[in-house]
């Protein structure tokens, strides 16, 4: 039986103390950076830009426990909105996504630089300087749905190529973002086609299920052996296979329902990654306006349970080939 997404399920994957990493070492709280003794890129890894997804938290406390130091460059790892994470309350779990607003719609350079002022919006301003400076990010999230797990490529070609290298999870989903505002791994360079700078957003599965934390974990070390931080010899350390468990499958994002009503409702419960046969398969209604399928085996993509006007529904996409 599956367990509503607003509450825990038995056995939980819970928040994990990090008070002991709030000094870090580069001027900003929860921030630490490793370093080589060899020049190379400039790596980063957040956790937590949504408070309650806690996946991201365990990984980077493996590392920072594990004496990891990059065979090249300077790694830095953060957590991000440590003050949505500090909130967090077992009957209700999801309410430590974010303080004032999602920390993941804010990082489009006018939204920064304005009067505005949230707790969430701050704590991005405090960190932009270290993703302004990196080569590489990754960026670690989980779902409120029980979803297999995939990685957000974003909408070039050089997203899609730096997740087949890291290999994991098995669906990459090339897509644009979301109406209500700017994702950090499409800031700046990581935004442009043209620019070396290059990001993934890994989505690990449900928020509370113990297997987010293995698949945080293992796409982490996967990504620090693709950007060349790490040996192959990392995996085995930590019980991994070193190789990845399935072919991947790519998937091109070409729409996105926003919703437009305050009575927005799917037809049918949806967890993600759905294969819908046939075009003008009626998905939901908003308002009175049906929401259909716009073409044959339409993949359905991280459908939401927050069904509120100006927010992504779900977004729709084409099995592509392989990353080239």
């Amino acid at each position: 039986m599956t367990t509503p997404s607003h509450l825990l399920p038995p056995d939980p994957l819970l928040p994990i103390p990090i008070d002991q990493y709030r000094d870090g070492n580069t001027g900003i709280a929860f921030a630490h950076r490793l370093k080589s003794d060899k020049p190379g890129p400039k790596v980063l890894i957040t956790a937590l830009i949504h408070g309650n997804e806690v996946c991201g938290a365990h990984a980077l406390d493996l590392l920072l426990t594990s004496g990891f130091k990059p065979l090249v460059g300077e790694l830095t790892l953060v957590f991000c909105n440590v003050a949505a994470y500090f909130r967090f309350d077992p009957l209700q779990p999801t309410a430590s996504r974010c303080v004032d607003e999602d920390m993941n719609r804010v990082w489009a350079d006018d939204v920064l630089a304005s009067q505005r002022s949230s707790v969430d919006l701050e704590r991005a301003r405090e960190i932009l300087p270290l993703v302004r400076e990196a080569d590489f990010l990754l960026d670690i999230h989980s779902m409120q749905t029980e979803s297999p797990a995939l990685v957000l490529s974003g909408p070039h070609a050089k997203g899609r190529r730096l997740a087949a290298q890291v290999g994991v999870p098995p669906f990459v989903v090339a897509d644009k973002g979301h109406k209500a505002g700017l994702r950090m791994r499409d800031h700046g360079g990581f935004g442009d086609a043209d620019a070396p700078q290059n990001s993934l957003l890994v989505e690990c599965g449900q928020h509370w299920q113990k297997p987010s934390r293995a698949v945080a974990i293992e796409t982490m070390l996967r990504f620090l052996i693709a950007v060349g931080q790490a040996g192959p010899d990392i995996l085995a350390r930590h019980g991994i296979s070193a190789a990845p468990p399935q072919a991947q499958t790519f998937v091109e994002v070409t729409d996105a329902v926003t919703i437009e009503s305050e009575d927005f409702r799917f037809r049918k419960e949806y967890r993600g990654l759905e294969i819908i046969a046939e075009a003008g398969t009626v998905l939901a209604d908003d308002g009175a306006k049906p929401v259909r399928t716009p073409y044959d085996n339409c993949v359905l993509i991280m459908p939401t349970k927050r069904l509120k006007p100006g927010q992504t529904a779900v977004r729709l996409g084409r099995i592509l080939g392989p990353a080239r």
